[in-house]
């Protein structure tokens, strides 16, 4: 299989802090990350090396074969290939548009809408798309109406749009209460379960979050990777307690993972 992404001693200095230090890492192709740590450890930091908006102070980074900052990359054409779900996107985005204007506006890799005119072909497949996220129903209701679930829903639609080579997901279940965490978790393992769905990586701080179909965990604290690999091996009760810097048991139970501390003494 061949690397989506490869980060070689990347390190992102800012004001003489490394956000992310010496980091070797790999993404090959239908792989499915998840990257954990505590908040500040660098990983959204990752996922914007990984999105192409953030380029190293050292080290390289090749995304679906590009390595940044090269005279033969050009980002624009490169960032079509990636598709992006995030708090960031969702304040990109107009409030008045409907949801399916918020998904077909990705096809020309725009944030709304002007004067373009959109196929039949465009439409089914954002139809499609939102059929599979659970919002069929929501596709004439403005993106600004949406409930916090609705809305991550539509984000993950809209990232699909573009048919990208690599799906990157930036705390999709953040501020979901339990029954829309479940439903998304549910989805994206369908997603995860699909062979010809993009690679993908997911930044979460909670391993209940990590849908069935993910292969892969990633664990980084203050920019430097602790544990990297497949799941069933790297997703310890050890690791994790170092990754965030207390006493921790993880246990699998069926195909899903949870996380609790130990009780004081």
């Amino acid at each position: 299989m061949s690397d989506v992404l490869e980060l070689q001693d990347v390190s992102v200095v800012r004001e003489g802090r490394a956000l992310v230090d010496q980091v070797s890492w790999s993404v090959k192709e239908g792989e499915r990350w998840v990257i954990l740590g505590p908040n500040g450890a660098g990983k959204t930091t990752l996922l914007h090396i990984a999105s192409s908006y953030l380029f190293p102070s050292t080290g390289t980074a090749t995304i679906l074969g590009e390595t940044l900052g090269t005279p033969g990359t050009d980002v624009f054409e490169l960032r079509p290939r990636i598709g992006i779900a995030g708090n960031g996107m969702a304040d990109k985005l107009p409030k008045k548009q409907t949801v399916l204007q918020t998904v077909l506006t990705a096809a020309y890799g725009m944030t709304a809408g002007w004067q373009e005119e959109y196929e039949e072909i465009d439409e089914q497949r954002a139809r499609a798309f939102l059929d599979r996220l659970g919002m069929s129903e929501f596709v004439d209701r403005r993106f600004g109406t949406l409930s916090e679930g609705e809305r991550k829903r539509t984000l993950i639609a809209r990232a699909l749009m573009t048919d990208p080579e690599l799906l990157l997901l930036d705390e999709p279940a953040a501020g979901l209460d339990l029954g829309g965490r479940e439903d998304l978790v549910r989805r994206l393992g369908r997603l995860a379960r699909d062979p010809i769905a993009p690679s993908m990586v997911m930044v979460t701080h909670h391993v209940e979050e990590i849908a069935p179909g993910f292969t892969h965990v990633l664990m980084i604290r203050q920019g430097k990777i602790l544990a990297a690999g497949p799941l069933e091996l790297d997703l310890t009760s050890r690791n994790l307690s170092l990754c965030f810097g207390l006493p921790l048991v993880v246990e699998q139970v069926g195909d899903r993972w949870t996380a609790q501390g130990l009780p004081m003494a």
